[in-house]
């Protein structure tokens, strides 16, 4: 069943764990594990880890049609630092422990490649997230995964983050504080120069380098990225097409945003995930970013939620140009509703999330219409406000699904998922447990590739077009662990709601110990 918004939440919890007892509207029904279920994701990472391992270890990533390796982030080895806090989640003794001995040899301090441009964005969320992650994880929890003789290998992930961020801190070095992405170590460490950076670029730094900081005791780490921050939060130079939405593009030298161009899909999606994830964090410190959090939030149902003429059950979110409303959106977009669902029960307040188990239902949908049963990259409709009709070719298809396919790869995203995974979390209603084993299920099959998992070129194909051949990082770092999640026992690491969580998931997944 798809939701519609306002009505069909008898599963939806405010409850006694996820919220306060005496607002309690709605039964929630506790999460069950499932571990057959578990296990099969279980076997797909060890299918992804140990074809990287077999044939691409220590370069980047796996081209797992061919065989072949790729050094796309930098030569220092994304795939076992991006897959370490995966593998502790998992209990994979044997992986952790291999990574745990490769992260100590990585030097942070230089790339292999002159002029390598090493991107701060990617950089933070995979290598300095997982690092972080790793540590927080094997100092707490998971502790008994170590062999004895790697303990010392524990202590050294926190070394290499404060190292890795050190190198990254000449990002910052610009007239506002606002950091260029671009960062060259070798053979001389300066900037690329850019005269802008976007939302996502720098409003996903804070949650890792205030934790790198609360770990380390610098706190330069998190003046650095809340300064930066500061620009995002109160926001200056062209104003808001709709109050608390923002534009793509801020200028490096003076901090102000210079266009009114929006949504929640690519370049600003994790600016909004990451303002409600530092209230989770620390919310005595950040109740600023939940404000702003829910002002976007709050002009984002009012103005940006739109059905399809087609199917009007469903509600995607529309971005915008100024006050145009464009109708599309993509697969990134589809963890807006994981966020409003987080959202909902930390801030206690059920129209948020009532409005995200909308969405992750309604981007489920696109796995579900599709001929290869997945999402596709980006995606369009029409809605009774407006909207450019469908291609001859995909009338019926919209008819029938509700959108229609502009983008058709999917390169192992994990967002729909990790939106499943809050929704099963929060109601415990089994629908949204096997709405992720069809999507988990679908990308399995269709992605397995020779050696690992591949991105394939065209989801509107039943065969899904063939494979792109490369295994991204991410695959094992979020889609495999959302995936698993859904299906695993309780545990500290798994969303408990409100005043119960031990650990916030980055935007890369890696979770980090919450301020106590």
């Amino acid at each position: 069943m798809v939701f519609k918004y306002g009505y069909a939440v008898a599963a939806l919890l405010i409850g006694p764990v996820f919220g306060s007892p005496t607002n309690s509207i709605f039964k929630r029904t506790t999460p069950q594990a499932d571990s057959r279920k578990s296990s099969e994701v279980k076997n797909a990472f060890r299918t992804a880890w140990d074809g990287y391992y077999e044939h691409a270890f220590p370069h980047d990533t796996l081209l797992p049609v061919t065989g072949g390796t790729s050094d796309d982030r930098n030569a220092w080895g994304v795939t076992p630092i991006d897959a370490l806090s995966t593998a502790i989640i998992m209990e994979e003794r044997q992986t952790v422990n291999q990574i745990l001995k490769y992260a100590a040899t990585i030097d942070f301090t230089t790339t292999k490649e002159v002029n390598s441009s090493i991107s701060l964005f990617e950089t933070n969320i995979r290598y300095l997230g997982g690092l972080i992650a790793g540590y927080d994880l094997l100092k707490g929890p998971r502790v008994d995964l170590v062999d004895s003789a790697n303990s010392k290998y524990v202590d050294a992930l926190l070394k290499q983050a404060a190292t890795l961020a050190d190198s990254l801190s000449i990002a910052f070095d610009t007239p506002s504080g606002v950091p260029d992405d671009a960062v060259f170590l070798n053979p001389t460490r300066r900037i690329g120069g850019s005269t802008t950076n976007g939302p996502a670029g720098f409003g996903t730094l804070v949650l890792e380098w205030t934790r790198l900081s609360d770990l380390t005791g610098n706190k330069t780490y998190a003046k650095l990225a809340q300064k930066a921050q500061s620009y995002l939060v109160d926001p200056t130079g062209v104003p808001e097409a709709y109050p608390g939405l923002v534009g793509y593009n801020v200028g490096i030298k003076d901090g102000k945003f210079q266009d009114q161009n929006g949504g929640w899909g690519g370049g600003i999606d994790s600016f909004y995930e990451y303002l409600i994830k530092m209230y989770l964090y620390a919310p005595d410190e950040f109740s600023h970013y939940k404000d702003r959090w829910v002002t976007a939030a709050d002009s984002t149902m009012k103005y940006l939620a739109s059905h399809p003429t087609s199917r009007p059950d469903l509600t995607f979110l529309a971005e915008h140009s100024g006050k145009t409303i464009n109708h599309w959106s993509g697969h990134l977009a589809s963890f807006a509703g994981g966020n409003f669902i987080l959202a909902g029960v930390l801030l206690n307040k059920p129209e948020y999330t009532k409005f995200g188990l909308e969405l992750a239902s309604s981007y489920y949908e696109t796995y579900k219409q599709t001929p290869a049963k997945i999402g596709p990259e980006g995606f369009q409709w029409v809605s009774a406000d407006g909207g450019s009709p469908p291609p001859a070719n995909q009338a019926d298809f919209f008819k029938k699904a509700g959108f229609w396919s502009y983008a058709g790869g999917y390169i192992l995203r994990p967002e729909t998922i990790e939106s499943l995974y809050y929704a099963y979390r929060v109601t415990g209603d089994k629908k949204y447990q096997d709405m992720a084993w069809d999507a988990f299920t679908a990308i399995r099959d269709m992605c397995k590739a020779g050696y690992g998992f591949s991105g394939i070129r065209d989801v509107m194909k039943k065969d899904g077009g063939g494979h792109d051949n490369f295994q991204q990082s991410f695959f094992l770092a979020e889609t495999l662990k959302y995936s698993y999640l859904i299906f695993a026992h309780e545990s500290e690491v798994q969303f408990h709601g409100q005043g119960k969580n031990a650990f916030v998931f980055n935007t890369e997944a890696h979770p980090f110990r919450v301020r106590h």
